[in-house]
């Protein structure tokens, strides 16, 4: 078991809590959904002899706290507080998986920030302006759906909608064995419910310049899960972005969650990729 740093770093708006594990060039993940640092641990586990490791929890969420707490949150925050953190973490150019929402971080930080990363995995973002005009309205629509749904009927309504729209099987029966239990505790239930209302807003409000991605410094890797349904939101996301690019789709082991149920083969392919950064 490597050793664990962990700290706390003011931002503007909050304070950020990561973690660091590992040796060798630095990589920052940046997690999907509701997740915080702990997130990915069997991930990084699989990690961590060949790279120096980031995680963090989002402005919002666990430990990461706003200083305003009824304040919303943007992309283009998220990818500033990336930003801070490898500023005070790294004094080079890092690599960066983002997984779902972190994917669409990692497209504002390569273009606020050039030449901050230099390798972004990108594994099905969720960002509408990827797509045609009319899928784009119906998914948004999706997400608004979402969100009132969570106001009205709850946190289990909202889990079955999320995973319908996301193509994501909640039995996952093909993962692998000895996963880190992850259950929905207190904290994850807030985090959940910051995440719909505050970051499905700053998704639906998103007015990144997709077209400025092909001429970004930072070389960007479209990532797709080998189970997602072909007909989900970011699935499309995946694909579409893919032919913006102009270069192929990686399909790695699992969906939507491949990088939490899959840990040992997506290492595995994730550092295959890596390799050619």
């Amino acid at each position: 078991m490597t050793t664990m740093t962990t700290g706390h770093l003011p931002v503007p708006g909050a304070t950020l809590h990561y973690e660091v594990r590992g040796t060798g060039p630095t990589l920052l993940i940046s997690q999907s959904g509701e997740g915080d640092a702990g997130r990915s641990t069997d991930l990084v586990d699989q990690l961590t002899d060949a790279y120096t490791v980031i995680t963090y929890d989002r402005r919002g969420l666990s430990r990461s706290t706003l200083t305003d707490p009824a304040q919303g949150v943007t992309l283009a925050q998220h990818a500033d507080d990336v930003h801070h953190l490898l500023a005070e973490l790294t004094d080079g150019p890092a690599l960066m998986l983002g997984c779902s929402l972190g994917a669409s971080i990692g497209f504002h930080l390569a273009l606020r920030h050039p030449g901050q990363i230099s390798m972004l995995i990108a594994h099905e973002p969720v960002t509408p302006r990827l797509l045609p005009a009319e899928q784009r309205a119906h998914h948004e629509a999706e997400l608004r759906e979402i969100q009132e749904i969570h106001r009205r009927d709850g946190l289990g309504a909202t889990f079955k909608v999320v995973a319908q729209v996301l193509g994501i099987d909640p039995a996952n029966p093909d993962a692998e064995a000895g996963l880190t239990p992850q259950p929905m505790t207190s904290q994850r239930t807030r985090n959940f419910d910051f995440f719909v209302e505050h970051d499905f807003t700053a998704i639906l409000h998103d007015t990144i310049d997709v077209a400025a991605l092909t001429t970004a410094p930072t070389r960007i890797v479209p990532v797709a899960g080998q189970t997602t349904p072909r007909t989900v939101f970011d699935y499309k996301c995946a694909v579409a972005l893919a032919d913006l690019l102009g270069t192929d789709l990686h399909e790695f082991l699992g969906g939507h969650n491949g990088n939490t149920t899959h840990p040992r083969a997506y290492a595995a392919q994730l550092c295959r990729v890596l390799q050619n950064a």
